[in-house]
Protein backbone atom coordinates (compact mmCIF):
# COMPACT_ATOMS: atom_id res chain seq x y z
CA UNK A 1 0.00 0.00 0.00
CA UNK A 2 1.18 3.58 -1.22
CA UNK A 3 -0.12 5.51 1.98
CA UNK A 4 2.06 7.22 4.52
CA UNK A 5 1.10 5.67 8.31
CA UNK A 6 2.28 8.01 10.18
CA UNK A 7 -0.45 10.60 9.66
CA UNK A 8 1.11 13.05 7.76
CA UNK A 9 0.24 13.57 4.18
CA UNK A 10 2.11 11.85 1.34
CA UNK A 11 2.82 13.47 -2.24
CA UNK A 12 2.93 11.32 -5.47
CA UNK A 13 3.58 12.00 -9.24
CA UNK A 14 0.52 10.86 -11.02
CA UNK A 15 1.22 9.34 -14.04
CA UNK A 16 -1.34 10.30 -17.23
CA UNK A 17 -0.58 8.67 -20.80
CA UNK A 18 -3.91 9.72 -22.16
CA UNK A 19 -5.10 12.58 -23.22
CA UNK A 20 -8.68 12.25 -23.09
CA UNK A 21 -7.76 11.20 -19.72
CA UNK A 22 -5.92 14.27 -18.61
CA UNK A 23 -8.63 16.49 -20.31
CA UNK A 24 -11.42 13.80 -18.29
CA UNK A 25 -8.67 14.59 -14.90
CA UNK A 26 -8.64 18.83 -15.59
CA UNK A 27 -12.36 19.20 -16.27
CA UNK A 28 -14.46 17.25 -13.63
CA UNK A 29 -11.34 17.46 -11.20
CA UNK A 30 -11.00 14.23 -10.09
CA UNK A 31 -9.13 10.74 -10.84
CA UNK A 32 -9.81 7.75 -11.44
CA UNK A 33 -7.98 4.17 -11.32
CA UNK A 34 -8.92 0.50 -12.73
CA UNK A 35 -10.55 -1.92 -10.83
CA UNK A 36 -6.66 -3.95 -10.22
CA UNK A 37 -5.21 -0.31 -8.96
CA UNK A 38 -8.13 -0.42 -6.10
CA UNK A 39 -5.51 -0.02 -3.29
CA UNK A 40 -3.57 2.53 -4.62
CA UNK A 41 -6.87 4.51 -5.35
CA UNK A 42 -8.15 2.68 -1.40
CA UNK A 43 -4.17 4.76 -0.17
CA UNK A 44 -5.25 8.01 -0.91
CA UNK A 45 -6.28 10.22 1.84
CA UNK A 46 -7.83 13.52 2.15
CA UNK A 47 -4.68 16.02 1.62
CA UNK A 48 -2.54 13.98 -0.42
CA UNK A 49 -0.83 15.83 -3.16
CA UNK A 50 -0.68 14.88 -5.96
CA UNK A 51 2.05 16.47 -9.13
CA UNK A 52 0.50 15.28 -12.48
CA UNK A 53 3.32 13.92 -14.81
CA UNK A 54 1.80 14.05 -18.57
CA UNK A 55 3.90 11.47 -20.34
CA UNK A 56 5.75 11.62 -23.79
CA UNK A 57 3.05 9.63 -25.32
CA UNK A 58 0.22 11.61 -23.73
CA UNK A 59 -0.85 13.83 -26.75
CA UNK A 60 0.09 11.14 -29.45
CA UNK A 61 3.55 12.50 -30.99
CA UNK A 62 6.16 11.20 -28.70
CA UNK A 63 9.16 12.71 -30.49
CA UNK A 64 7.48 16.06 -30.66
CA UNK A 65 6.35 15.86 -27.11
CA UNK A 66 8.09 15.92 -23.27
CA UNK A 67 7.14 14.25 -20.23
CA UNK A 68 6.13 17.37 -17.84
CA UNK A 69 4.67 17.77 -14.66
CA UNK A 70 1.56 20.15 -15.63
CA UNK A 71 -0.75 20.59 -12.41
CA UNK A 72 -0.56 20.17 -8.38
CA UNK A 73 -3.31 18.94 -6.80
CA UNK A 74 -4.77 17.58 -3.50
CA UNK A 75 -7.26 14.84 -3.08
CA UNK A 76 -10.32 16.10 -1.21
CA UNK A 77 -12.40 13.30 -0.54
CA UNK A 78 -11.62 9.10 -0.42
CA UNK A 79 -11.64 7.26 -3.02
CA UNK A 80 -15.40 5.78 -4.18
CA UNK A 81 -16.17 2.97 -5.80
CA UNK A 82 -18.73 4.23 -8.83
CA UNK A 83 -21.35 1.63 -10.50
CA UNK A 84 -20.66 3.31 -13.98
CA UNK A 85 -17.19 3.97 -14.65
CA UNK A 86 -15.55 6.21 -16.48
CA UNK A 87 -13.84 4.66 -19.41
CA UNK A 88 -10.63 5.62 -21.84
CA UNK A 89 -10.72 3.44 -24.76
CA UNK A 90 -11.08 0.12 -23.97
CA UNK A 91 -10.48 0.56 -20.34
CA UNK A 92 -12.67 0.80 -17.33
CA UNK A 93 -12.33 2.71 -14.35
CA UNK A 94 -14.63 2.50 -11.52
CA UNK A 95 -12.64 4.06 -8.51
CA UNK A 96 -13.01 7.50 -8.42
CA UNK A 97 -11.25 10.23 -6.20
CA UNK A 98 -12.34 13.94 -6.40
CA UNK A 99 -8.96 16.66 -6.43
CA UNK A 100 -9.15 20.06 -5.92
CA UNK A 101 -6.45 21.08 -8.35
CA UNK A 102 -4.49 24.21 -7.19
CA UNK A 103 -1.81 24.90 -10.12
CA UNK A 104 -1.85 24.24 -13.86
CA UNK A 105 0.97 25.55 -16.07
CA UNK A 106 -0.12 26.50 -19.83
CA UNK A 107 -0.38 23.48 -22.56
CA UNK A 108 2.60 22.09 -23.37
CA UNK A 109 4.48 24.10 -20.91
CA UNK A 110 5.53 22.88 -17.42
CA UNK A 111 8.60 20.79 -15.86
CA UNK A 112 10.68 18.58 -17.78
CA UNK A 113 11.38 15.95 -15.59
CA UNK A 114 14.32 14.52 -17.53
CA UNK A 115 15.91 17.60 -17.58
CA UNK A 116 15.95 17.14 -13.52
CA UNK A 117 16.25 12.96 -12.93
CA UNK A 118 20.53 13.08 -12.16
CA UNK A 119 18.37 15.64 -9.30
CA UNK A 120 16.22 13.38 -7.93
CA UNK A 121 15.87 10.73 -5.29
CA UNK A 122 13.33 9.20 -7.10
CA UNK A 123 15.34 8.05 -9.92
CA UNK A 124 18.66 5.92 -8.24
CA UNK A 125 19.40 4.51 -12.12
CA UNK A 126 18.95 7.87 -13.92
CA UNK A 127 19.83 6.32 -16.77
CA UNK A 128 16.78 3.98 -16.64
CA UNK A 129 14.52 6.94 -15.22
CA UNK A 130 11.41 5.82 -17.27
CA UNK A 131 10.94 2.38 -15.51
CA UNK A 132 10.12 4.26 -12.42
CA UNK A 133 7.08 5.63 -13.65
CA UNK A 134 4.89 2.46 -14.91
CA UNK A 135 2.40 2.96 -12.10
CA UNK A 136 -0.50 5.79 -11.76
CA UNK A 137 0.64 6.83 -8.60
CA UNK A 138 4.64 7.16 -7.43
CA UNK A 139 5.48 8.25 -4.11
CA UNK A 140 7.48 11.07 -3.97
CA UNK A 141 10.27 12.37 -1.10
CA UNK A 142 9.86 15.26 0.56
CA UNK A 143 13.24 16.28 -1.12
CA UNK A 144 12.15 15.56 -4.68
CA UNK A 145 9.10 17.03 -3.72
CA UNK A 146 9.60 19.90 -2.36
CA UNK A 147 12.13 20.57 -5.70
CA UNK A 148 9.69 19.71 -8.18
CA UNK A 149 6.98 21.71 -6.55
CA UNK A 150 9.25 24.51 -6.83
CA UNK A 151 10.11 24.11 -10.26
CA UNK A 152 6.13 23.98 -11.17
CA UNK A 153 5.99 27.10 -9.57
CA UNK A 154 7.92 28.96 -12.06
CA UNK A 155 5.35 27.62 -14.88
CA UNK A 156 1.76 27.87 -13.48
CA UNK A 157 -0.75 29.98 -13.84
CA UNK A 158 -4.70 30.59 -12.28
CA UNK A 159 -6.21 26.88 -13.17
CA UNK A 160 -9.28 29.33 -14.88
CA UNK A 161 -6.78 30.97 -17.29
CA UNK A 162 -5.18 28.48 -18.64
CA UNK A 163 -7.38 25.33 -18.58
CA UNK A 164 -9.51 26.33 -21.62
CA UNK A 165 -5.74 25.68 -23.49
CA UNK A 166 -5.85 21.86 -22.82
CA UNK A 167 -7.55 19.48 -25.45
CA UNK A 168 -10.98 17.84 -23.96
CA UNK A 169 -11.53 20.29 -21.27
CA UNK A 170 -13.82 22.26 -23.04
Amino acid sequence: MLGDVSGETSTYLMVLGDRDALGWVLSTRQTAFPERRRRDAASLRTGDELLVYTTRGCFGNPTRDRGRIVARAAVAAAATRDEEPVRFGERSYPWRCPLDITELAPFRTGVVLADHVHSLRLFPKPENWSVYLRRPLVPLARQDRDFLVGLLAEHTQPVAEVLPGYPGTG
